[in-house]
């Protein structure tokens, strides 16, 4: 049985209240205090630096992590930083190269299930770690990863258009780390099976099959589709009861879940089928939730009434808005 969806209103306010979505919004004051407005390919705000590099792009993004995550779950933590960069990478149709570590430990034991989750997830995904920083004598576990990848057309939260269909691409193969909000597919994953889920990213980028993306991160779906749809300057309504869930979980829960596996993109409707069966056919959850709209104002909505989740004009969430412009006028 399929657990039961709460009201529009209720939900709404959920997830406007979620720790997610309030750390999401702390990015505005930083990217103003360091007065960053990009000089790559892309503007701030995406999952990745995209710096033009030949014919194609160098890509740079970094993660660091909750202390008290790191302290609670080490091994996990570990793996972490290399899963959830790589998806960046994903994210922005490109390939990772390789990955340095920032590690702050009391001692080298505490240090040591750290080190085995990254090196354990450098394996899996086939992405070396190459160096790094490191300080065993701090009064706690502390940890932050970087990477480097390298793509030719980019996916970017920038050429999200009106029109365009929001795709969720998901694998629901997997289990919550109780009772965080991490929802792990990947740890018992077989290598080979992980590496080719995110090649399916770099593809699509290369096949023109899809114009935005984006990696679905502690803010959510939802979360993660507002920053999208504000880097982009259009707005959305957005189909709750279409997104792809495991079977009996809670979806106020699992719309502000954080998966291994999760991507929302930006498709041309005449793309939205051969998208949606790239990820059926590696076993993937794959579902159109919504339709991209101009306008700064997002909507939700179960099949009844909508209801009204953000409107950037009066509420910025990010601060990385692109200006809004007619379709026509995108370059």
């Amino acid at each position: 049985m399929t657990a039961a969806i709460p009201s529009l209103a209720v939900l709404a306010d959920r997830l406007r209240a979620s720790p997610g979505f309030a750390h999401k919004a702390d990015i505005a004051a930083v990217v103003s205090a360091l007065g960053v407005g990009g000089g790559g390919a892309v503007p701030v705000g995406d999952d990745c630096a995209a710096i033009p590099d030949g014919e194609g792009h160098l890509l740079v993004a970094a993660e660091g992590f909750v202390n008290g995550f790191v302290a609670a779950e080490p091994w996990f933590a570990g793996w972490c930083g290399v899963m959830v960069n790589v998806s960046d990478i994903a994210a922005m149709g490109g390939r990772p190269l390789a990955v340095v570590d920032a590690l702050w430990s009391c001692g080298e034991e505490q240090a040591r299930p750290i080190l085995d989750g990254l090196r354990a997830a450098s394996a899996a995904y086939g992405v070396p770690i190459v160096g790094g920083h490191t300080n065993c004598r701090s009064d706690r576990p502390q940890l932050a990863v970087s990477i480097v990848g390298r793509a030719g057309p980019l996916l970017t939260s920038f050429d999200a258009r009106p029109g365009d269909r929001l795709m969720m691409a998901v694998d629901l193969r997997g289990r919550y780390h109780e009772p965080n909000p991490f929802y792990d597919a990947a740890t018992a994953a077989p290598p080979e099976r992980l590496r080719g889920d995110l090649a399916l990213l770099p593809g699509l980028a290369e096949d023109g099959l899809c114009r935005a993306a984006k990696d679905i991160s502690m803010a959510g779906a939802i979360g993660t589709a507002l920053m999208l749809l504000e880097c982009s300057g259009v707005g959305a309504i957005i189909d709750v009861a279409a997104v792809p869930r495991p079977e009996d979980v809670p979806l106020d829960r699992w719309l502000l879940s954080f998966p291994s596996f999760g991507f929302l993109l930006s498709v041309a409707p005449e793309h939205e089928t051969a998208v949606a069966a790239r990820f059926h056919a590696r076993g993937l959850a794959c579902a159109t939730i919504g339709e991209l709209r101009p306008g700064q104002e997002v909507t939700l909505t179960d099949g009844t009434e909508p209801v009204q989740l953000w409107d950037f004009a009066g509420r910025p969430l990010i601060g990385c808005g692109a200006p809004v412009l007619p379709a026509e006028e995108r370059p």
